[in-house]
């Protein structure tokens, strides 16, 4: 069964900055696509980065430059440092391993399993 677990999200000032950590069990992380989501609620979903396991990354182009995706595979842990937080970025994120190692997917379907999320709550 794999498991992610979402955390380091809190309440923070635009401007500031936060870490989010996903850590798996029952699957290696960096051997398939890892990618940030998030929700608000009464809006679809946003795919905010993807990583594939050669390391490629797409981000959202509204947190290109604010927003940094890495990876530990020691740890099987995936970061996510943002930096200059805006109310915008309000959201449930949630991490998600990949079907594949390459496709960055932005279905449900594209993912074998997805955390129930960290908040990050951005005031102004």
């Amino acid at each position: 069964q794999v498991t992610l677990v979402e955390s380091g999200g809190g309440l923070v000032q635009a401007g500031g900055s936060l870490r989010l950590s996903c850590t798996a069990s029952g699957r290696t992380l960096g051997d398939h696509v890892i990618s940030w989501f998030r929700q608000v609620p009464e809006k679809e979903r946003e795919r905010v980065v993807c990583m594939t396991k050669d390391g490629e990354i797409d981000y959202l182009s509204s947190v290109k430059g604010r927003f940094t995706i890495s990876r530990d595979d020691a740890e099987n842990t995936v970061y996510l440092q943002m930096n200059n937080l805006k109310p915008e970025d309000t959201a449930l994120y949630y991490c998600a391993t990949g079907l594949s190692s390459w496709w960055c997917g932005v279905s449900s379907e594209d993912y074998v399993a997805e955390g129930r999320g960290t908040q990050v709550t951005v005031s102004s």
